[in-house]
């Protein structure tokens, strides 16, 4: 009977062992699913499904599959802190990762740090967001706007600049990076105006950039439907001068239709890269989604890569512990569609810039690009 007993709390035992072995590695996504990154937010959440089945078919992670929780910031700093809060206190997700606007991220930061978990941002970004738990491997301004000044001013012979962006972190971060790169390069901007995140009528905008003088615009607005409203009015308004925009995503210059036909952009990735890794994801994506796919784009392909440079630090910490995680993470790198990733200058990540033109079929040509471009001083101090 004792032998019995004993026999039965050692398979007990067994059991509970193996169950929490299998127990899932959660990710938390909070995304706007609605709101300005409404237009953006799907192929963010295609490119994590794929992610995570390709990881869960070859093993998971330390014998662990993954699993999304998948929540909406609406696009906003009061819906982030929702979405984030119901993630990490909630759901109990044990790494945030995920592309959101600036006015989110600023949002969740402090749950993120009340919370201590991983967070790793996918989101081309204006730079300098330092905390100890967050990573980048995304583009700051450092790396996305000298191509595109250089291009205007050297090739375009621009040297009249008017500015636009949406009135929140992202819009003025970037477009005062970009004004001092201008200036810098001997240029001038004669013309600097905003909208709020949610504006959608820029008419008001558009009179005072035709009467301003201008030989070129850089626009820096909210990704997605703002985009969409500023570009389709600059064209039915007959602008025609050179274009370029700090916030256009493949995907979305492909939804405006030929109203995005000669926008320049600057990109970390475009489909067009010619390599195995990046042939083989539009495999993999084109396979599973089929006619539902979105176009996979600068802010969906971060995502893909980051979960498995998130797998890489657990598998080299050996745990989900957050400190251990976060110590690994400037320490691996992937080797994706993008080309080699790692988040290792100061939590940011060295990125090939790609300068390319969006074409009357939607499709990006790539016109330079720029290996390995360092993203500069973020965060010295961490």
């Amino acid at each position: 009977m004792i032998r019995r007993t004993m026999m039965l709390a050692l398979a007990s035992v067994a059991f509970a062992t193996a169950s929490y072995a299998a127990d899932p590695i959660k990710i938390g996504v909070p995304v706007g699913l609605s709101g300005a990154n409404s237009v953006v937010a799907p192929s963010v959440v295609q490119a994590a499904e794929l992610a995570v089945e390709e990881i869960n078919a070859n093993g998971g992670v330390l014998g662990r599959p993954l699993e999304l929780e998948i929540a909406d910031d609406a696009s906003g700093a009061a819906g982030a802190q929702k979405a984030f809060d119901s993630l990490v206190f909630q759901k109990e997700v044990d790494v945030l990762i995920s592309m959101e606007t600036s006015a989110a991220r600023n949002a969740g930061l402090p749950i993120v740090t009340k919370g201590d978990v991983p967070y790793i941002y996918t989101s081309f970004y204006e730079g300098k967001s330092c905390n100890p738990n967050l990573y980048v491997n995304a583009w700051v301004p450092e790396q996305q706007v000298p191509p595109l000044v250089d291009n205007f001013t050297g090739k375009q012979g621009a040297s009249k600049f008017f500015l636009i962006g949406s009135d929140y972190a992202f819009g003025r971060g970037m477009l005062e990076f970009a004004r001092a790169y201008i200036e810098k390069s001997g240029a001038s901007v004669v013309g600097e105006e905003y909208l709020p995140m949610d504006g959608s009528d820029w008419t008001a905008v558009i009179s005072k950039l035709k009467a301003s003088g201008a030989d070129a615009i850089i626009t820096s607005t909210a990704g997605g439907a703002p985009n969409v409203t500023l570009t389709k009015q600059l064209r039915s308004s007959g602008v025609s001068l050179p274009y370029g925009n700090l916030a256009v995503d493949e995907g979305t210059a492909k939804s405006m239709g030929a109203e995005a036909s000669g926008i320049f952009l600057s990109a970390s990735y475009v489909t067009s890269i010619d390599s195995s890794e990046n042939k083989a994801f539009l495999a993999a994506m084109e396979k599973k989604f089929g006619s539902d796919l979105r176009t996979p784009n600068d802010l969906s392909v971060p995502q893909y890569e980051a979960i498995y440079l998130y797998k890489a630090a657990v598998e080299k910490a050996g745990s989900t512990e957050t400190a251990s995680v976060l110590e690994a993470l400037p320490g691996v790198s992937f080797t994706g569609p993008r080309g080699t990733i790692s988040m290792s200058k100061q939590h940011h990540a060295p990125l090939t810039m790609y300068l390319g033109q969006v074409q009357d079929d939607g499709s990006v040509k790539v016109v330079d690009s720029y290996k390995d471009v360092d993203p500069g001083e973020q965060c010295p101090n961490l």
